[in-house]
C-alpha cells in the first residue's frame, strides 16, 4: 500500500495523537520531537526548550483515502494558528502550531491552503471588539496574525513509549480538545 507521511504540531502531541489516530484514512499516528537542535532529544530537554524543538506528530495516511488539505482542516479545527505559541492550556515555543512536510509535491498544496488560512485573517466587527479586550494577540484593526508554521521537515524523532497513544493509556487525562463534538461532527471515529 502505498503511503504519505506529513507532520503537525500544535499544544498537546499526545491529544493531536489521538485526533488523527481516530482519522479514516490515516494509518499511524507518531508522537515526536520536530526540527530539534539536538539529535533524538529527551521530553524534558524539548519542554526546557533546551532542544529547540517542537512537539508534533508524524502522521502517516493512505492519499487515496484522505489528502493533505483535508487533514489540514482537521488540524486547524482543532489548533488556533492565530495564536502564538499558545494552543489551548499548553504555552511556549514547544507547543508551536505548524504543517511540515517531507514531499516537494505536497508543498504548493501545502502553501495554497496557508493562504486561505491567511487571508481568513479578517474578523467581523463584534468579534473584533471581543479579540482586543480579551486576546493579547489580537490586532487592534481587527485582523488576526497567523502564526502557523508551514515548511519542509528536517528533523522528526519519535517520543520515548511512554508518550506514544497517551490517551489511550490514560483515558482520565483531562484534554483541551472536545473529542466528543469531533465525534459528533463525524471529523473523528
Amino acid at each position: 500500500m502505498y503511503t504519505k507521511k506529513i507532520y503537525f504540531s500544535g499544544g498537546s502531541f499526545h491529544e493531536l495523537q489521538e485526533v488523527f489516530s481516530r482519522i479514516q484514512g490515516v494509518q499511524t499516528v507518531t508522537a515526536g520531537y520536530i526540527d530539534s537542535e539536538v539529535p533524538s532529544p529527551s521530553y524534558e530537554a524539548v519542554l526546557t526548550g533546551a532542544a529547540g524543538a517542537t512537539m508534533g506528530i508524524e502522521v502517516t495516511y493512505d492519499p487515496k483515502k484522505i489528502d493533505v488539505s483535508s487533514l489540514m482542516d482537521i488540524l486547524f479545527a482543532v489548533v488556533n494558528p492565530y495564536v502564538k505559541d499558545q494552543p489551548g492550556a499548553c504555552a511556549g515555543l514547544m507547543y508551536r502550531s505548524g504543517v511540515y512536510y517531507l514531499s516537494s509535491e505536497d508543498e504548493p498544496l501545502i502553501e495554497y491552503h496557508m493562504n486561505f488560512i491567511h487571508n481568513r485573517q479578517k474578523v467581523p466587527a463584534a468579534t473584533e471588539a471581543a479579540l482586543t479586550l480579551n486576546d493579547p494577540t489580537s490586532d487592534p484593526v481587527g485582523a488576526r496574525r497567523c502564526y502557523a508554521a508551514a515548511k519542509r521537515l528536517i528533523s522528526f524523532y519519535p517520543a520515548d513509549a511512554g508518550h506514544q497513544q497517551y490517551l489511550k493509556k490514560h483515558p482520565e487525562e483531562k484534554t483541551c480538545i472536545d473529542f466528543c463534538r469531533l465525534k459528533e461532527l463525524a471529523i473523528i471515529q
